[in-house]
């Protein structure tokens, strides 16, 4: 008899004398399994009454989305604000994750056309985008030799492997990046497809880097000095540069621009330094100017902090924030929109999306009706389980005030190209308190008692910690 008929006739021997069962059946044995008890009555609580026959026909052919939009919702929100700041143009990331770059520089753009009396000014992203990808290479590296006395299974190596670069980020890299490169015309340096389409170079550059940091533990386990592992981190970044000069192009260290106005004439053309441009046209402290809001009601109010390695840059700051109740930071915004100043703004902005009609509210959809359950979960509860999340940067522009001075309803714009209310997102004030997780704000719009709060010592919370996820979206 061959070795599978054997192992086939003692099988069917065992299933004979009962020493083995059918799989659902094996699961009544053991404790935590689906047991058939269990199949049986979740079967008879499901039902097959007409109700659940309509539904399941009714989802079978459609999506969950369109069945649980909430016909009533439609119309409750216009596009009429009662306080809105002035801007020009919408912006489009494409299949990127660099929404957290196109609001920094949708921000800074809109002060520097009001400051400059310029008609028109759009900044390149792909600029900027090249310099953030390779401090973020640098700092991964840096990392790596750092940590390179401690196992691969401790925590913050495991971090590090897991995290080598992402395309994604907040307002420190920006504030970093601009402030040490610089800015130019989109026109001077435009987009390339790996800067519209960065997944594939995000995942070739991870892949190299991963690849480098293997090697860098080896030096530094081998006994190679200190010296010799910086010498060999600066030739990777040169293969790094390489991959990115390749793909999104070298950046101009020196430019010519025209200015013009209104009616298209010249002004002036010179030629700068993207620093010398940014100094000239924009000139604001964004390292030293601007404090971070956060509303995140799973720890105390009104205490600063502080998220390990959550920066763009070795050199560069930490994500340091202020976490305030959402009033007080509605307060912060209404003032800023009253005087004309917009706002680097990030929410969960995948929950409740009517991309249609550009409305976010958590009424656009009732999925408890559909489905016959509730989905109750508070702000605190989602974040603490990880449900909910900072995913996405848009650019705060707009408030509707009632009567009282009590917002109704707010308005960002995105960086998603054209689309309903002209590439803008309207938010209904109770999303707003639910999904909304971070904003910038000039100090100068920041009461005196909130601002003595960055004299406290922050609490440093570790890489991992879900704060920690990036704008990406």
């Amino acid at each position: 008899m061959s070795k599978n008929g054997f192992v086939a006739g003692v099988l069917s021997l065992m299933m004979a004398m009962g020493m083995m069962t059918m799989p659902v059946a094996a699961a009544d044995a053991g404790k935590g399994g689906i047991s058939s008890d269990m199949l049986a009555g979740m079967k008879k609580a499901y039902g097959r009454d007409g109700n659940s026959k309509a539904l399941r026909n009714a989802l079978a052919g459609n999506s969950i989305d369109a069945l649980a939009a909430n016909a009533d919702n439609r119309g409750r929100f216009d596009d009429k604000f009662s306080h809105r700041v002035k801007s020009s143009g919408i912006t489009d990331q494409k299949r990127s994750g660099r929404c957290w770059l196109f609001t920094g520089l949708n921000v800074l753009r809109a002060q520097m056309m009001a400051k400059n009396n310029l008609p028109e000014l759009k900044l390149s992203q792909n600029y900027n985008f090249f310099y953030d990808q390779l401090e973020k290479s640098n700092l991964f590296l840096q990392g790596i030799i750092d940590t390179a006395d401690k196992p691969e299974d401790d925590k913050m190596v495991d971090w590090l492997m897991s995290h080598p670069l992402s395309d994604g980020g907040q307002f420190t890299g920006v504030a970093d990046n601009i402030m040490k490169y610089g800015v130019i015309p989109a026109e001077v340096w435009p987009e390339t497809f790996s800067a519209d389409n960065t997944s594939r170079l995000n995942q070739l550059l991870s892949l190299k880097l991963r690849e480098d940091a293997l090697e860098l533990r080896s030096m530094a386990r081998g006994g190679k000095s200190a010296k010799d592992i910086a010498a060999r981190k600066e030739k990777m970044l040169q293969e790094v540069y390489r991959m990115l000069a390749l793909t999104l192009g070298e950046p101009p260290t020196e430019f010519t621009w025209t200015r013009r106005d209104a009616d298209g004439n010249k002004v002036s053309t010179r030629q700068y330094t993207p620093k010398e441009f940014y100094d000239e046209y924009g000139g604001n402290d964004l390292k030293n100017g601007y404090v971070m809001l956060m509303n995140d009601p799973t720890r105390p109010y009104y205490k600063l902090y502080t998220i390990d390695y959550d920066r763009h840059s070795y050199d560069g700051d930490d994500w340091t924030y202020m976490n305030l109740p959402v009033e007080d930071i509605k307060k912060m915004a209404i003032s800023s929109i009253k005087d004309s100043t917009a706002m680097y703004f990030s929410c969960d902005v995948g929950k409740f999306i009517d991309r249609d009609n550009g409305v976010l509210d958590p009424d656009n959809y009732d999925y408890s009706s559909l489905f016959g359950t509730t989905f109750g979960m508070d702000k605190s509860e989602r974040i603490r389980t990880h449900a909910s999340a900072s995913s996405h940067a848009m650019t705060l522009v707009a408030v509707d005030l009632d009567e009282n001075g009590k917002p109704g309803k707010w308005l960002v714009e995105n960086s998603w190209g054209k689309g309903a209310n002209d590439g803008h997102l309207i938010l209904s004030d109770k999303w707003f308190d639910e999904y909304m997780f971070r904003l910038v704000v000039d100090k100068k719009y920041v009461p005196a008692g909130i601002l003595d709060i960055l004299r406290q010592k922050p609490t440093v919370l570790p890489a991992w910690d879900p704060m920690f996820s990036p704008d990406a979206d």
